[in-house]
């Protein structure tokens, strides 16, 4: 109240701990986490608990999960994880941390394109993962500033910038329908990366030595698709790490016509190194553009280094 807030906030979410997978002793946290699940859900009925890790003393309403990934190429590999995971009944997922962990003190446009992948993953499976937040949120740019890299926003005493990756998730954030359409693709280029040994979400590399695993395939685009079933708009999200333009062959079924005119929200720059920067904070942010020849089947060429959302009006 003194702070001026007077009204009560409408909390529905508490997580139990962090990070508690690291636990020493085994089994302790379950223990930990049915005291704190009983008392609050006693008082907080209605309250969400999530669980750090997963637990079996007490049924978590939701699963928190963690993913830092060292290159880019690491996290498109993994960006498709979620496909594969099994609908048992489980908890739904909030990946309460997650970041490609490439550019200092914010993300290269590089990390934005595989930060956008592992984003069309998470959206696409919008039935089990139902919350995310990048981490961190905001850095110090000035020297000294900064404790841990890769950060969102930068900022220092008079002003801030926002990451290509910050860009990125205000694209998902704005251009997004309530339901998630089937896709699949053929010929989806990749190419080979090398996966740096030692475990690759969080946590320090375990301390017996590892072999240097075989090389892997990571793919290069990314995309999914959503409708907005009140006015009919289709959002296709369509990621390009390549450095060269691909055009894509997209066939829209299910319904009767596409009009004509849409429009495409683009983010792009000249190569994955590309930046935003105190000095030069829009280098790197989406454009809007109009759209002419649309139909239920087109061609489009998505350029390079981009994240594209194409909006396109069904009829």
């Amino acid at each position: 109240r003194s702070d001026g807030h007077p009204a009560p906030f409408h909390l529905q979410y508490v997580e139990i701990g962090n990070e508690d997978n690291a636990d020493r002793e085994t089994g302790s946290y379950e223990g930990r986490f049915a005291q704190f699940f009983d008392g609050i859900r006693a008082k907080y009925p209605d309250l969400k608990l999530i669980a750090t890790t997963p637990v079996t003393t007490r049924p978590a309403d939701i699963i928190d999960e963690h993913y830092y990934r060292r290159s880019e190429d690491e996290m498109a590999y993994h960006a498709n994880d979620y496909d594969m995971r099994r609908r048992l009944g489980g908890p739904p997922v909030f990946v309460g941390e997650w970041a490609t962990r490439v550019g200092d003190p914010t993300p290269t446009l590089g990390a934005a394109l595989a930060d956008a992948a592992w984003m069309i993953g998470m959206e696409r499976n919008s039935d089990l993962v139902i919350m995310a937040s990048y981490a961190p949120l905001f850095v110090n740019v000035n020297k000294g500033g900064m404790q841990w890299p890769t950060d969102l926003i930068g900022y220092d005493t008079l002003s801030s910038y926002g990451s290509p990756t910050y860009y990125a998730q205000k694209m998902f954030s704005n251009y997004h329908g309530d339901e998630v359409l089937a896709t699949s693709a053929q010929s989806v280029p990749s190419r080979e990366w090398q996966p740096p040994a030692g475990r690759g979400g969080r946590g320090p590399a375990p301390a017996t030595p590892q072999q240097t695993p075989m090389p892997q395939q990571a793919p290069l685009m990314f995309f999914d698709a959503t409708r907005d079933r009140r006015t009919g708009v289709v959002y296709v999200k369509v990621v390009n790490r390549g450095s060269t333009a691909y055009p894509v062959h997209i066939n829209v079924a299910g319904i009767a016509a596409v009009e004509p005119a849409g429009e495409a929200v683009v983010m792009k720059g000249e190569g994955p190194q590309d930046t935003n920067s105190i000095t030069n904070p829009e280098k790197i942010k989406p454009v809007t553009v109009r759209l002419d020849g649309l139909s239920t089947n087109f061609t489009q060429t998505f350029p390079p280094f981009s994240v594209t959302v194409l909006q396109m009006k069904g009829k």
